[in-house]
């Protein structure tokens, strides 16, 4: 039925795509004023222009990489389709945290900081709208249970083994991590997550889709793809890579422009983290309006669980193997907030069908979120 749907690619498809030429052209001219960027030149207002230019070079890859992964998505159904967009944002995230780390200031905690800000914006802010937003319209909702109970179940361990327990570590200073800790944190959280992904694919697949008992009908996701899969897959790479290379320049402003205006470090890593989640929170909200609230779940949970899974072992490879240090524990006041919102995740996805109380209450842990940021 899908390949039904598929025609060749044509001057409508290529318009769609008027994105490619507005990036490239902000990568041209990134890269030409890349030294007098780098080497702080061009005065606080330049470095603020640039770091707007690049953010929203990148931001508009990112939405492009989305909304292949998107036709993808159709193309395959679930759960393959949310595992492509996941994979696909993390992607992303990975890049540039490691983009940064390699050649932004040497900062220890970009890493730690902007995992502790993609658990926090996804759990408690896009779950949080997307509770609400869909509570509001109607009323409840559901989705499948044993499925949002399998995320929760590999996320909490990851979370707090990664984000929490090296502060409690007494080999090394607090907050870092002994090389052999390091080991088991990268080879336990891909191990873990491999089989997460063999249960989400291959084991039990039926748990990520929603049952029959709680299926409603609210409109339409979005329509289908009218060109062919391969084309949407290449372009989402292509558009990946646009992606990868505005990273790099992401990161020449960022941490200048955040010492020249004296504003809080772990503002730094709100924003790389809302350039990475920007388009899946969209595509989430969105799911639970039109009352797919199992789409919703699927893309909050899964994000957070790859985020911790994948994006960890990275930067901890980057740790071992370029000596650029990585300091992964919160401080006490975050791992309390992070703690306190997987707990009531816990509680929330704890049913089966969700209301807008819920949202209200996520919210409110987002809002403290960002209370700390400003006032730690």
């Amino acid at each position: 039925m899908e390949q039904a749907l598929e025609r060749p690619t044509g001057w409508r498809d290529w318009r769609r795509e008027w994105a490619l030429p507005v990036i490239f052209v902000i990568f041209v001219v990134g890269e030409v004023f890349k030294s007098p960027i780098s080497g702080n030149r061009i005065g606080a207002a330049g470095e603020i222009l640039a770091f707007v230019g690049f953010f929203g070079g990148a931001l508009l890859g990112a939405f492009s990489v989305v909304r292949h992964a998107e036709a993808l998505a159709h193309r395959f159904g679930e759960p393959y389709g949310t595992l492509i967009l996941t994979i696909s944002a993390i992607t992303i995230e990975v890049v540039v945290i490691a983009t940064i780390m390699l050649h932004g200031a040497n900062n220890p905690k970009i890493a730690r900081d902007t995992m502790y800000s993609v658990v926090m914006i996804v759990l408690a802010g896009v779950v949080g709208f997307s509770l609400l937003s869909g509570g509001l319209r109607h009323r409840e909702q559901g989705y499948n249970l044993q499925g949002a109970s399998t995320f929760l179940s590999v996320l909490l361990p990851l979370s707090v083994l990664t984000l929490v327990w090296p502060n409690f570590t007494r080999a090394t200073a607090s907050g870092e991590l002994s090389i052999g800790k390091a080991w088991f944190i990268m080879i336990g959280s891909v191990a873990l997550y491999s089989i997460f992904l063999g249960v989400q694919t291959i084991r039990h697949r039926g748990y990520f889709t929603v049952p029959a008992e709680a299926e409603v009908h609210g409109g339409a996701e979005g329509m289908p793809p009218r060109a062919g899969w391969s084309f949407h897959a290449v372009m989402l790479v292509l558009c990946l890579l646009f992606v990868v290379l505005l990273a790099e320049l992401f990161s020449l402003p960022l941490d200048i422009g955040l010492d020249q205006l004296e504003l809080p470090a772990g503002l730094g890593a709100f924003a790389v983290a809302a350039l990475i989640l920007a388009p899946e929170s969209v595509a989430a909200i969105r799911a639970a309006r039109v009352n797919h609230m199992q789409r919703a779940v699927n893309l909050s949970l899964g994000t957070v669980l790859a985020t911790i899974s994948l994006t960890a072992p990275a930067v901890l490879a980057i740790d071992l193997f370029t000596h650029h240090p990585v300091l992964l524990g919160l401080d006490p006041a975050n791992a309390a907030l992070m703690v306190l919102t997987l707990g009531v995740s816990i509680v929330t996805f704890s049913s089966g069908r969700t209301n807008m109380l819920q949202g209200a209450v996520h919210l409110l842990l987002f809002v403290a979120y960002l209370v700390l940021i400003f006032s730690p």
